[in-house]
């Protein structure tokens, strides 16, 4: 039996035809690019974070000036900023 010549199979395609001839139409449509805004304060913390980075690790002042008192004999740290470093894992 042919399918090819029946009236009925002819109607079915072309009706899948027009439907398969209206995919390609959608790309008019315009989409919105995606795009990303950063806020005020994002921003503000960007900035602290970048100035934090340059920070020296070791403030060479301040120890220089401890080092002074040590060898000087005039360093006396109290046992409660002691514990206080102890707690605060500082040293």
């Amino acid at each position: 039996m042919k399918i090819t010549n029946n009236p009925n199979v002819q109607k079915i395609l072309g009706a899948y035809q027009k439907k398969s001839e209206g995919v390609g139409k959608a790309s008019k449509f315009k989409q919105e690019k995606d795009k990303v805004e950063i806020s005020e304060q994002a921003r503000a913390l960007q900035v602290a974070l970048n100035a934090y980075k340059k920070l020296p690790d070791i403030r060479k002042d301040k120890v220089n000036e401890i080092s002074k008192q040590i060898k000087s004999g005039n360093y006396h740290p109290s046992a409660e900023e002691i514990a206080e470093c102890i707690l605060d894992r500082k040293i």
